[in-house]
C-alpha cells in the first residue's frame, strides 16, 4: 500500500511541477522568446506524461495487488497485469519520443538518433508484447476455470 501511496504522490507532484512550469512559459511578463516557451511547454508535456505514467502504475498495483488480492498463477492475471503495466510503458516511450524529436529536429538534430533509439525501444516492446499475448492464448484455453474466476472477480471488484 505504501508503494501505491508513493506512485500517487509521485504522479501528482509531477503535475504541480508541470503546471508551475507552464504558467513560468505562458505568463507575458517574462521576456522568452517563442522558441524559449515552445521547450518550456514541451518539458510540461514530458512531466505530465510520467505523472500519467506515475498515477498509471499506482492505479494497477492498487486494483491487482490491493483490491483483488491477487494470485499471479493465473496466465489471464499475469497477462492483465502486463498488459496494463506496458501499455504505460510504451505510451510513455512514444510520447517522449515524440517530444524528443520535436525538440531536437531543430536546434540539436544530431541527438535525433537518440529519439529514434526510444522509438525502436517503445516498437520493440509492443512486437514483443504482442508475441507474448499471442502465446498466453494457448496457455488459457488450459485452464478455463481461471478465466471464469477473473470475470467474476472483476464484475466484484469494479461494480
Amino acid at each position: 500500500m505504501l508503494i501505491v501511496g508513493l506512485f500517487f504522490i509521485c504522479g501528482i507532484g509531477l503535475i504541480v511541477l508541470a503546471a508551475v512550469e507552464t504558467w513560468g512559459a505562458l505568463d507575458p511578463r517574462t521576456d522568452f522568446k517563442v522558441r524559449e516557451r515552445f521547450e518550456l511547454i514541451l518539458e510540461c508535456v514530458g512531466l505530465l506524461t510520467i505523472a500519467v505514467a506515475s498515477l498509471e502504475l499506482g492505479q494497477t498495483v492498487l486494483e491487482e495487488e490491493v483490491q483483488r488480492s491477487v494470485n499471479i498463477s493465473s496466465p489471464t492475471r499475469v497477462r492483465r497485469f502486463l498488459s496494463r503495466f506496458l501499455i504505460v510503458v510504451v505510451v510513455s516511450l512514444s510520447i517522449e519520443c515524440l517530444i524528443g524529436v520535436f525538440q531536437f529536429m531543430h536546434g540539436k538534430p544530431e541527438y535525433l538518433l537518440h529519439s529514434a533509439a526510444i522509438g525502436l525501444a517503445a516498437a520493440a516492446i509492443l512486437a514483443t508484447w504482442g508475441i507474448f499475448i499471442r502465446m498466453n492464448v494457448s496457455a488459457e484455453e488450459l485452464e478455463p476455470h481461471a478465466m471464469r474466476e477473473v470475470v467474476a472477480e472483476d464484475k466484484e471488484v469494479e461494480g
